[in-house]
């Protein structure tokens, strides 16, 4: 069960005992203040009169009525008829007890009445002029202060209680999650499983002198499961898990951040043994070098997060986790031993890791016998956890619309398609001449992949359009996994990348728009020999470039003078040009497979690998064939 730990200060809709003298002592003001306003305004509308003054408006009939009390008469002008009842003036005068008044207000049309004395218990009087105001007002302060508090402070805990922790605490198997739904993490969960047993049995770590770490750094690119192992260590621990993000810390109010930094700190040692987790740490962790500003809100967080970690005793078991995919901004301070004493990796996941992902994404969907998860493993090199379970959930999906009980093999491969390229556009409809030249364009990629001796196979070509823009494309599928790529390699990928234009040039004697995904693609892993892999002669092995944001769009830094980069320019054109000429000789040597090949696909717009296959080995071919 989810339970929220943060401190509640109100319950039924009171405010708890530290406000509530506040909340009293406001009410009573603001009730003295307005008895105080009536009765000015009040006493502001009598004035008093003589006798004589009285008997001479009697007589000249501007007398409306008059109120006869035992010591006063109050007197009622008349007035004009516009006149409010709030603007209208009264007079008042002694009781003289003359005989003849009586006679006389009768005679001058004047209507008198003597009131009947209030028997209203004092009591009464005091509730309705006291109690009852101060009620009305003390509950119109507590629903003015609780919505201010909750525009201001984000919520719940008053005005007063903005600089409170926000903190959600799981207790118990509460998250739903245990190391067991995680996969493709292997070294990240041993980390924070030995972090989970020394909460546990604390005793045979210490017995031999061993301390608990005082904090871990999960660091990966997005969708790799940090969050989720977070969430695991929730499940495995059973310990008040204290979750929160980095953004939760900063307001508007400079010093909000650190209060709450104080505060949550302040909870975790008293719910100890815990875990702190703070998700994107880098929106109050980002370094402070070369920031002019001295006393910004983040900068003020940062520091009291910096003291919080090295005040606090390890031994009394608070373990802080905290996630970011962008581990090179953050400030040095807070990345050293001591506060975080590990870095996790959490990577993307290799073959074994991706298909451990897909069984436990698809051990809830009913599967065909003849499902595969090995071969839609090896289709999703470089995919992350969220991109897998967003592929089943797709091949689920599209099980469904089909008509079908169970999930099948090309269910799957479909589900990869779409998320890589989009959904096919079947209401596109492309002139017989745009068939035609996507169709050479795709053959030749496939050709140049099967004429070349270190590609990979191809799996299937189309020229279905998708959504995202391709109207055609050539899926290639690695035998085994691969994580070291040679010269030869890379310069074959290039060739095969650039063959499909190389077939628009010699068959239809004309280039488009087609091959510009291609070409930047040729061009990236070009410049990356030149300037990171010291794949060229010319420069050896120096480096150029760096990669800034690895986890993230990993865009490269360059490292050298201008004179230098035109030079790294030079010789990335060369390596394009010579691979786009051997690309054009490749295609210009097999012009039978490459027009009989196309034919086929124009007519059925898709084909799968071994069918490209088999009509290729039936053609003579001047090459080997990478089968």
């Amino acid at each position: 069960m989810f339970q929220n730990r943060k401190e509640s200060p109100k319950k039924n809709g009171l405010p708890n005992k530290k406000e509530l003298p506040k909340y009293i002592i406001a009410a009573l003001i603001i009730t003295l203040v307005i008895n105080i306003v009536i009765s000015l305004i009040s006493q502001s509308n009598h004035k008093q009169i003589d006798y004589s003054e009285f008997l001479t408006m009697v007589n000249n009939k501007q007398v409306e009525s008059v109120e006869i009390y035992s010591d006063k008469l109050v007197i009622t002008p008349k007035s004009d008829e516009d006149a409010s009842a709030i603007n209208k003036k009264l007079y008042y005068t002694g009781n003289l007890d003359y005989p003849q008044l009586v006679d006389k207000l009768y005679n001058a049309d004047v209507k008198f009445t003597t009131p009947v004395k209030n028997t209203q218990s004092p009591i009464i009087g005091f509730i309705l002029s006291w109690i009852i105001p101060f009620a009305i007002f003390y509950m119109l302060g507590n629903w003015f202060m609780k919505s201010l508090s909750n525009k201001i402070g984000g919520g719940g805990g008053g005005f007063m209680s903005v600089g409170k922790s926000n903190a959600k605490v799981y207790v118990e198997k509460t998250t739903g999650v245990s190391f067991k739904d995680v996969a493709g993490q292997e070294e990240a969960k041993e980390s924070l499983k030995e972090i989970v047993d020394f909460l546990h049995k604390p005793e045979r770590y210490t017995k031999i002198g061993a301390k608990l770490p005082k904090g871990a750094l999960l660091v990966g690119p997005p969708g790799t499961g940090k969050t989720l192992l977070a969430k695991a260590v929730a499940g495995e621990a059973k310990v008040p898990f204290f979750s929160l993000s980095g953004s939760g810390f900063v307001e508007m109010f400079v010093g909000v951040g650190a209060s709450r930094v104080r505060d949550l700190f302040a909870q975790a040692e008293k719910q100890a043994p815990c875990i702190i987790f703070i998700d994107e740490i880098d929106a109050i962790g980002k370094s402070r070098e070369g920031n002019i500003s001295g006393n910004d809100e983040r900068e003020q967080t940062l520091n009291q997060l910096l003291a919080e970690m090295d005040g606090f005793d390890s031994s009394k078991g608070v373990v802080i986790l905290a996630a970011t995919n962008r581990p090179e901004v953050l400030d040095k301070a807070l990345l050293r031993p001591g506060r975080f004493d590990r870095r996790v990796i959490v990577d993307k996941p290799d073959l074994k890791g991706r298909e451990n992902i897909l069984k436990v994404h698809s051990k809830n969907i009913i599967m065909d016998e003849s499902v595969n998860l090995k071969e839609i493993a090896l289709a999703t090199a470089g995919a992350v956890g969220a991109d897998l379970a967003n592929m089943v959930n797709e091949a689920a999906l599209r099980a469904v619309r089909m008509g079908r009980d169970t999930v099948r093999q090309d269910d799957l491969f479909e589900a990869v398609e779409t998320v890589i390229a989009g959904k096919e556009k079947k209401d596109r409809v492309m002139t017989e001449n745009e068939k035609s030249l996507v169709a050479f364009h795709e053959v030749g990629h496939a050709l140049a992949s099967a004429l070349q001796k270190k590609t990979q196979p191809v799996h299937k070509i189309t020229i279905v359009p998708r959504t995202m823009g391709a109207l055609g494309y050539t899926m290639q599928m690695p035998e085994e996994e691969k994580y070291l790529m040679s010269k030869d390699e890379l310069l074959e990928q290039i060739v095969v990348l650039l063959a499909g234009r190389a077939a628009e040039d010699l068959v239809f004697n004309e280039i488009t728009t087609g091959a510009s995904n291609d070409i930047e693609r040729a061009t990236s892993i070009a410049r990356q020999m030149v300037t990171m892999y010291g794949m060229s002669e010319k420069f050896g092995m120096i480096g150029l470039e760096s990669i800034q944001n690895r986890y993230l769009d990993g865009r490269p830094v360059r490292n050298c003078s201008d004179e230098i980069s035109a030079e790294v320019d030079r010789e990335v054109m060369n390596i394009i040009n010579e691979s786009y000429e051997k690309a054009k000789n490749l295609l210009k040597a097999n012009m039978e497979a490459l027009g009989k090949i196309s034919s086929h696909l124009i007519f059925k717009e898709t084909i799968m690998g071994d069918e490209f296959m088999k009509i290729l080995n039936s053609i003579q071919i001047d090459e080997p064939v990478n089968v």
